[in-house]
């Protein structure tokens, strides 16, 4: 077998070992104890951790995959989803917006850690951090208001007001993901796709 080919079978192989386990550590972020806060229609969970650490350490296109896989994984019946939660009911309820904008989020994530400098990358908890807290709030909170507002029938103060309890919570988890997406990337140079 011809040297490239070999070497791009270890790759596909390697790339789907890395989405199917950063899937599964999402699904373990998400199945740690929630915790209920104000109307309880959405818990907070590590799940925006294990987002985000899949699109910085994995880059757009894996951490994309990987989230998509979570929640493939969850829409299919296995409960992967806060609280135990399974089917597609979560996708029917106030935490579809949230649920949506993971995979995206993620991408976005990654994309903006992919295109750090390399030699920089492995001490950029800032930048890391900046990243994931503007993916998150552009993409998961956004959507996450827009779903409360369509599923649970809030008004858009109301929901922005169910929303912000999130924030002081995703400030730790994204500070949090930013160390140790950093610490990845010190131990595993090349684990990030170059662009």
């Amino acid at each position: 077998m011809p040297e490239t080919v070999a070497a791009s079978r270890r790759g596909t192989t390697t790339d789907l070992a890395l989405i199917a386990s950063f899937a599964a550590l999402i699904a373990a972020c998400s199945l740690l104890p929630a915790l209920n806060v104000g109307a309880g229609l959405v818990p907070i969970t590590l799940q925006t951790f294990g987002v985000l650490l899949t699109g910085a350490v994995l880059g757009p296109k894996r951490g994309f995959l990987a989230v998509l896989l979570y929640l493939a994984v969850g829409a299919a019946g296995i409960p992967v989803f806060a609280g135990g939660n399974a089917g597609l009911a979560p996708f029917a309820g106030p935490t579809v917006g949230y649920l949506v904008g993971f995979p995206v989020a993620a991408a976005l994530c990654g994309a903006i850690v992919q295109r750090l400098p390399r030699a920089k990358l492995a001490t950029s908890v800032p930048l890391v951090f900046l990243a994931g807290l503007g993916s998150s709030a552009l993409l998961i909170h956004t959507l996450g208001i827009a779903g409360l507002m369509w599923r649970a029938d809030l008004s858009l103060e109301a929901a922005f007001t169910t929303d912000i309890v999130f924030w002081p919570g995703d400030v730790v988890k994204n500070l949090l993901m930013a160390f140790v997406a950093t610490a990845v990337h010190r131990a595993f140079p090349d684990l990030l796709p170059r662009r």
